[in-house]
């Protein structure tokens, strides 16, 4: 297993966020969380990526491996050497840099000046709206083309394991399907991703297996394709009835 957390226990002062959580991520999956507001799943994505201790969140328990390695106590810094990447809540691009200085600056870890020039055009064939806004600042893109350099700079890192949190967050519907369009594209060339989505009809569309979340537990896991067709996660949380 690529990723694999166990037993994880997340608190935020007197507050348990999650209690014995346990889930995965094979080698060439999409694997998506999804769930209601406050019920933790993006506390598992933060646990994951080592921003707990930036939110004054502690882990009381349990283990996080990333190809067989304990990477629990690891800092962000760390884990981007490892071969994980994040594209965080709200794009977070640097707004008074360039689309292509954001883009550098996502290969800040790296040293192969020519590989990581050829990586940008990669970039830019692949989310083409960009290469028309190459010298223009990332605070003056539209939300949809912040969150395509988002997702670009997080691949200039070469990830093995694409981490994304809440990615449709503030977009209109005709990025939202691009954007997860793009996703599969980018685990076909590849990269495994695990995703926390609000959008929990998008998310189970492109996930091979999803977690569904409720007050700080894993309340069902089953196959995208299942937990879409099942009537109790299409009532709860995809807003259908019959």
């Amino acid at each position: 297993m690529l990723l694999e957390v166990k037993n994880l226990t997340v608190r935020y002062g007197a507050v348990v966020a999650l209690k014995d959580v346990s889930f995965g991520v094979d080698e060439g999956e999409i694997i998506a969380l999804i769930g209601p507001n406050g019920a933790g799943k993006s506390t598992a994505l933060k646990a994951v990526s080592g921003l707990l201790k930036a939110s004054d969140g502690t882990i009381d328990d349990g283990e996080i491996f990333f190809e067989g390695k304990n990477i629990k106590d690891l800092r962000t810094d760390q884990l981007v050497t490892e071969g994980l990447s994040l594209v965080p809540e709200g794009r977070r691009v640097f707004s008074t840099m360039t689309v292509l200085e954001n883009l550098e600056m996502g290969a800040f870890t790296r040293n192969d000046k020519a590989a990581v020039k050829n990586d940008v055009e990669n970039v830019l064939a692949f989310f083409s709206p960009l290469k028309e806004r190459l010298y223009q600042k990332a605070g003056t893109l539209s939300t949809g083309e912040q969150q395509m350099l988002a997702i670009g700079r997080a691949l200039m890192l070469k990830p093995k394991l694409l981490l994304a949190d809440e990615p449709s967050l503030g977009l209109s519907p005709n990025y939202v399907e691009l954007i997860f369009d793009k996703f599969t594209e980018i685990n076909k060339n590849g990269t495994s991703i695990l995703l926390v989505e609000q959008n929990a009809v998008e998310a189970l569309r492109i996930a091979h297996r999803a977690y569904v979340f409720d007050i700080g537990h894993i309340v069902m896991h089953d196959t995208g394709k299942n937990l879409a067709a099942n009537e109790e996660v299409r009532r709860t949380f995809l807003g259908q009835r019959d």
